[in-house]
């Protein structure tokens, strides 16, 4: 099932093991394999990979972690401090990426970089927990709020039972794995078309809250600094919601195989993704303490829906359907990106050889996508949403401040690499530094929590040296898993791509 790669396939993308090649073990040589090249295509546009960004990064997180945030600053002035300062840090560490997409034109996104800086034990413990913890989770906590939103209309007078917003969500999750099996282009399209949902959902909440203010409705910015004090164990906390709330940015880099002049596209999609979320954000923030008040917010399950009721009367149902839908769009474009990730960890030897296969008709990573599925329902049920937060984060922001310390060590390792897009050097030392000084506080304001992660995190080491080291698997056990990827491959219809990509 996981195989030792014989030379690693950063150089051009193509190595793959296995005794059917391009063909599936039982088909005849009437299939379309053999009439078209079975590959990935470039399929990514500059206005495709701006929907990817802001599609993913515009989820749950603005109407749900201005609560979080709010509860860990103590204020609403610092509370807007930290809204704008994790959107800087966001963007330096979009650039950095930016740089990262250019120089290394490989799908993949933090696997594959940590691959060409550091080798394969990190990249692998980097795939393992995205793929148990990570990516599980982190689909789990944007799909509740999905399932939340969706049902807001129906349940305006009472609660809304937790077993139904669950039922919701498992049946949001397997709708957004279908799409992305089916259809690369309609997957993306749909990515458009949310996202302008998204963006008008944030309108929604920008314009009455700035007629808000010229009123003259202030009362909630005098004193802003006025409450509890920011605690050192309450900031970590904090900067993770925010920092959650902008992430994102770093999913186009998974499919940069996909992008079209990935050397003009990448940095100016995320440059421009940025700019415009981070903006929104703050004016929505902003646009909220102009209606809600710091109490009341911290008691509103629903953010976003008590600032409508309070300003817009019956309009305001349309809000959680909008939301509902922003939700939706970030769970289809994280399920997207990373499903590219697991497909080309698979091509390196990494994974299961069955998740580097791709359809033979719809040219979709099929099992990479379906493969996160059992995962996340699994998630989906046995956490609150909140805990998932604080548990998926630490392991993120490791390994992203650990790819951009790898971005410092190509510099003087491979000097000579091609760098057509170019950041200062204090940007990635300032963003890798802050997200290791994050992790290692939250491992004492929230230590067990933290502690899973770690542990979890630390399995990948073990699973490195059984799964990929060690080689002398007994005979019965690896035929028993070559019959188990035929079989699969028979049933998917998937077959191993085909050298090359076709632009």
């Amino acid at each position: 099932m996981f195989r030792k790669p014989a030379v690693s396939t950063i150089a051009n993308g193509s190595s793959f093991q296995g005794q059917s090649i391009g063909r599936l073990p039982s088909l005849d040589s009437k299939e379309p394999a053999q009439e078209e090249k079975v590959v990935l295509k470039k399929k990514v546009t500059f206005l495709r990979g701006v929907s990817i960004i802001i599609g993913t990064i515009i989820g749950a997180g603005i109407f749900i972690s201005p609560k979080g945030i709010l509860k860990n600053t103590g204020s609403v002035g610092m509370s807007l401090i930290l809204w704008t300062v994790c959107g800087i840090l966001s963007l330096f560490g979009a650039l950095c990426y930016a740089e990262l997409g250019t120089c290394i034109k490989k799908s993949g996104g933090h696997y594959t970089y940590i691959l060409e800086a550091f080798g394969p034990l990190p990249a692998f413990v980097r795939v393992w927990v995205e793929l148990l913890i990570i990516r599980p989770a982190a689909t789990a906590v944007i799909s509740l709020a999905f399932g939340r939103y969706i049902l807001e209309p129906f349940f305006i007078q009472c609660e809304i039972p937790d077993l139904a917003i669950k039922l919701i969500t498992a049946v949001g999750i397997t709708v957004v794995m279908v799409l992305n099996s089916m259809s690369v282009s309609w997957s993306a399209r749909i990515q458009i078309f949310l996202t302008f949902c998204k963006l008008a959902a944030i309108l929604i909440i920008i314009v009455p809250g700035v007629m808000q203010l010229i009123k003259g409705e202030t009362q909630h910015f005098k004193d802003a600094f006025a409450g509890n004090d920011a605690s050192v164990m309450g900031l970590p906390l904090a900067f993770y919601s925010g920092m959650y709330a902008y992430s994102g940015w770093f999913y186009l880099n998974f499919v940069t195989e996909e992008v079209e002049n990935p050397e003009k596209n990448i940095p100016l999609a995320i440059c421009v993704s940025m700019v415009i979320v981070t903006v929104g954000y703050v004016l929505t923030n902003v646009a909220y303490f102009t209606t809600i008040g710091p109490e009341e917010l911290l008691n509103s399950k629903a953010v976003a829906v008590t600032f409508a009721e309070r300003l817009m009367g019956n309009f305001s149902l349309a809000v959680p359907i909008f939301v509902a839908l922003s939700c939706f769009g970030s769970m289809n474009g994280g399920i997207f990106a990373v499903s590219r990730m697991f497909y080309v960890a698979s091509r390196e030897g990494h994974l299961p050889e069955i998740l580097s296969m791709i359809h033979v008709r719809k040219h979709t990573p099929l099992p990479a996508v379906i493969v996160l599925h059992p995962l996340t329902i699994i998630m989906l049920f046995t956490g609150d949403l909140y805990s998932l937060l604080n548990f998926l984060s630490f392991a993120r922001w490791l390994f992203i401040g650990l790819v951009v310390i790898g971005l410092i060590y190509l510099r003087y390792k491979r000097p000579d690499m091609p760098r057509p897009f170019k950041v200062p050097l204090f940007i990635p030392a300032l963003f890798s530094f802050t997200c290791l000084f994050m992790v290692a506080l939250s491992l004492y304001s929230d230590p067990v929590n933290t502690g899973i992660g770690f542990a979890i995190t630390l399995t990948g080491v073990p699973a490195y040296y059984l799964f990929i080291i060690w080689d002398k698997k007994p005979r019965w056990f690896r035929r028993l898993l070559d019959r188990v990827t035929e079989t699969l491959q028979i049933i998917l219809e998937v077959v191993p791509t085909e050298d090359g990509l076709k632009s």
